[in-house]
């Protein structure tokens, strides 16, 4: 080659990597312009909205004549509303999306369908890590969805791409033993195809954000990107090619989040919940990354991230003080989204459905249980709100968390409130304007259930979508009864959040030990210890009903249902046998009931190995 062809060819080569550069800054400069028209439109609409709902119920309140207690029911007011108004748009954006969209993934993030992935695109060697993370849980249950997921790797040919870590925090001594026969096998089945390390730490510091640190520090070096697993996590060999595949399309990705569905189970209570958090998911999420864009949540578990920039940027200290609030942070995933957003990372949801599964908690106990550590751990948060290393977008993402949980202490004061007024007002005057007060109902009526009815009324039109569900009938009467549910479960969970928001304050400590997954019913004299607050609720509230004519306290009714037949509720929704019933019947049917994904054919095949296996192992313990 001569030398003028040499020259000529860097320069060729040198005004194609120019192109590009200059063709990667344009697209990021439009992206970054439409990313805050949508901002500006969103938080728009947010404001006008709430300035519009709190005219309202200024009009309602003190048209009538001014109180103290009025004026506490507007402070409660304010404090409940941005999570409604926020959800409501949320789902407004999402049904345009789903309705006026041939692809509404595209709007909000550049991937791909499941069933597109190109398999013949290598992957590296030991590139990705899979994480599962357990402390004293049913190893059989565990090792039974990582054997599935590695089944369907091997099946993809995809088995190098990967290497499995088992990350245990377990402290009792049963489980500790069946960790190490259940895995030691798993290890042993899958030797020379595909590492399995199974590691064991003897404290449980930082709990599971610890206990993936301790990963990325020791063992982090080894691979480009981590996928979270938690102990119920079930992902398709297809879905997790998928997230390296993104992650490789784009060095900026710092956190990409898949949408988690339920698996399907015999469990009442759950099925119920988790057909409506199914529906109300797509819209709200589709509306939230629609604005968040590389700013999104992030889960804890079935989402891949970026070790090193993880390790830089993500690792967390323990809050100071030796208060409730103090010590390790237990809602870490929302932090770490956005300590990488903050460093300049995206961090993105993925919003397709299917690919990627966990087990929601069995019965009424174990969702508050839930749902209490996650309270706990969002209102540490507010020894968050001043520090650095977080941008604007993180802050009020943190800011909301918070307000997602002291809503219900500020929704019961409202109702107390509202209560007080309407008992000291002079009998023959108006305690409310009721035609103001009627429209503010309507409205935030419409808010509270806007997600799953915007997912509702998609499915309904779209054919292909209806039959997934079971047809018209089947949705319809599932969505009734599911409103219905969610209307008794809803002052249930708002009066279990105060009662541990008012200890965690008064200096209580929580203790979390392990998770029950598995449905069994609830006998009488352990719902009555309790939900005895909730009961005790409901009959103060029918007390005070009867003393006022039906027409006056009807709007009570709802609140006051929920709670007096709590313990009932609690027993009856856990019953197996129930949720075996109606998983015969259609109702409640999730689309993967309908048609079994090739993935969770295998996830079926292992579990009920898994309890075979379990069943025979009790078995010789009692003969011993």
């Amino acid at each position: 080659m001569t030398h003028n062809s040499r020259v000529n060819e860097e320069n060729t080569r040198t005004r194609l990597v120019d192109q590009l550069l200059t063709t990667g800054i344009i697209e990021k400069h439009q992206e970054s312009r439409r990313l805050f028209r949508r901002r500006l439109i969103f938080f728009g609409l947010v404001f006008l909205s709430f300035v519009m709902l709190v005219s309202l119920m200024m009009l309602t309140l003190f048209s009538t004549g001014f109180a103290l207690s009025k004026v506490v029911m507007l402070l409660a007011f304010l404090v409940t509303l941005p999570w409604l108004v926020i959800g409501f748009w949320h789902a407004f954006i999402g049904l345009a999306l789903m309705r006026f969209s041939k692809n509404p993934t595209a709007h909000v993030y550049a991937g791909t369908a499941l069933g597109t992935l190109d398999l013949k695109n290598e992957m590296a060697d030991n590139q990705t890590a899979l994480l599962s993370c357990v402390r004293n849980e049913d190893a059989l249950e565990v090792a039974a969805k990582l054997e599935a997921m590695l089944q369907d790797l091997d099946r993809l040919q995809k088995l190098n791409g990967f290497t499995l870590y088992v990350l245990s925090d377990s402290d009792d001594e049963e489980h500790i033993a069946q960790e190490l026969r259940e895995f030691s096998f798993l290890r042993a089945r899958w030797q020379g195809r595909i590492e399995v390390f199974y590691r064991r730490r003897e404290k449980n510091t930082g709990f599971k954000a610890g206990n993936v640190e301790d990963f990325c520090v020791k063992w982090g070096e080894r691979h480009d990107y981590a996928i979270t697993l938690d102990a119920d996590s079930f992902l398709s060999a297809e879905a997790l090619c998928h997230l390296v595949s993104k992650m490789n399309a784009n060095p900026r990705l710092g956190i990409l989040q898949t949408l988690v569905l339920g698996l399907s189970t015999d469990s009442f209570f759950t099925r119920v919940f988790q057909w409506g958090m199914r529906l109300g998911m797509r819209s709200f999420t589709l509306g939230a990354a629609w604005w968040q864009g590389p700013a999104g949540p992030y889960w804890g578990h079935n989402a891949i991230f970026r070790i090193k920039s993880f390790t830089q940027h993500c690792l967390l200290e323990k809050l100071p003080g030796d208060d409730a609030l103090s010590g390790p942070i237990l809602s870490h995933d929302q932090v770490e989204a956005a300590l990488m957003a903050g460093a300049g990372y995206e961090v993105r949801v993925w919003p397709v459905e299917g690919g990627s599964y966990e087990e929601n908690p069995p019965h009424l106990i174990e969702f508050i249980r839930r749902d209490l550590r996650w309270c706990h751990g969002n209102l540490q948060y507010f020894k968050l709100l001043r520090e650095t290393g977080f941008n604007l977008t993180g802050k009020i993402q943190l800011f909301l968390a918070i307000l997602m949980f002291i809503g219900s202490p500020a929704w019961l004061t409202f109702i107390a409130m509202a209560v007080l007024t309407a008992s000291t007002t002079t009998t023959g005057e108006t305690t409310f304007e009721p035609f103001y007060g009627t429209i503010i109902i309507v409205m935030i009526m419409t808010m509270v259930f806007a997600p799953k009815l915007a997912t509702l009324v998609h499915v309904l039109t779209v054919r292909k979508e209806r039959l997934e569900y079971g047809g018209f009938v089947n949705v319809s009467v599932s969505a009734f009864c599911e409103l219905l549910y969610s209307m008794l479960l809803a002052p249930i969970m708002a009066i279990a959040h105060s009662i541990f928001i008012a200890q965690l304050f008064a200096g209580k400590k929580a203790q979390w030990g392990g998770q029950a997954r598995q449905p069994h019913g609830i006998p009488l004299l352990l719902a009555v210890k309790k939900f005895w607050p909730q009961t005790v609720f409901g009959l103060s509230g029918l007390l005070w009903m009867t003393g006022y004519p039906l027409a006056h306290t009807w709007l009570m009714i709802p609140v006051i249902i929920g709670p007096l037949l709590t313990i009932p509720f609690a027993m009856i929704t856990s019953k197996p046998s129930l949720g075996q019933f109606f998983k015969h019947t259609g109702l409640w049917a999730l689309p993967e009931e309908k048609k079994t994904p090739v993935e969770l054919e295998g996830l079926g095949k292992e579990q009920r190995r898994a309890e075979l296996a379990l069943a025979k192992e009790t078995r010789a313990t009692v003969s011993r």
